[in-house]
């Protein structure tokens, strides 16, 4: 989870956030390149003395058209592809419902019978020493580790967003709409995640975690509610 003073983003726990770290840093070394180009530019015209003659600078206009192209294909092509990878839901293996309310989350795993449950906040009164103020909830996400989960989310009231950065998940809940993610979390792990919608007084107090474990465990948690 992220903490004080931190410049980047959360460490990856799924494929998908590891390719949008990636691609964040293709892009931040592109701008590099193009702040540094300006810059020198710049620096040049300052510091060499001016002429007034004219120069077929036919060259130069053709760099400045086709070069900022290229930028941009340099920036779309991997944009796309993740993109299109983020949409993409093939076979998953564990398909989550999550349900925004004002203000908490209810769930249902779709596979079982009769397991869904309510997730509220944990008061600070009653927060178990070493957890998280306004992040640690009464009933957490249990998913396993190394497993596609199909996540449909919508909204009972207002517009909510189920959102767990580490996953690289964020994914509007709307009213009498359906909307569909996945993630895989791939090592054991607890994360920490928010509503992204401002949806109301109570807003910042509806947190989502959720907790990755090995598939013997998942089976287990889930044969104890279920039954």
């Amino acid at each position: 989870m992220a903490n004080h003073s931190q410049f980047s983003f959360q460490d990856a726990s799924s494929p998908i956030m590891e390719e949008l770290l990636q691609f964040h840093d293709h892009a931040l070394m592109v701008a590099l390149a193009i702040c540094s180009l300006v810059l020198y530019l710049l620096t040049l015209m300052l510091t060499e003395k001016l002429s007034s003659s004219t120069v077929d600078a036919q060259a130069v206009e053709l760099v400045w058209t086709i070069l900022p192209a290229v930028v941009l294909v340099t920036l779309a092509l991997p944009s796309l592809r993740i993109l299109y990878m983020m949409d993409e839901v093939n076979e998953p293996d564990l398909t989550l419902k999550a349900i925004g309310h004002q203000w908490y989350w209810s769930y249902e795993y779709t596979d079982f019978k009769d397991l869904t449950f309510d997730s509220y906040m944990v008061p600070t009164s009653d927060l178990p020493l070493g957890h998280f103020r306004l992040l640690e909830v009464d009933h957490r996400v249990i998913v396993p580790t190394d497993s596609t989960v199909r996540v449909i989310v919508t909204a009972d009231d207002v517009l909510h967003s189920w959102a767990v950065p580490s996953l690289g998940v964020k994914t509007d809940a709307i009213p009498g709409r359906l909307n569909q993610t996945s993630f895989l979390a791939s090592r054991p792990g607890v994360y920490y995640g928010q509503c992204s919608e401002i949806c109301g007084a109570n807003h910042s107090f509806m947190p989502i975690v959720v907790e990755s474990t090995p598939l013997a465990n998942f089976e287990n948690w889930s044969s104890l509610l279920s039954s």
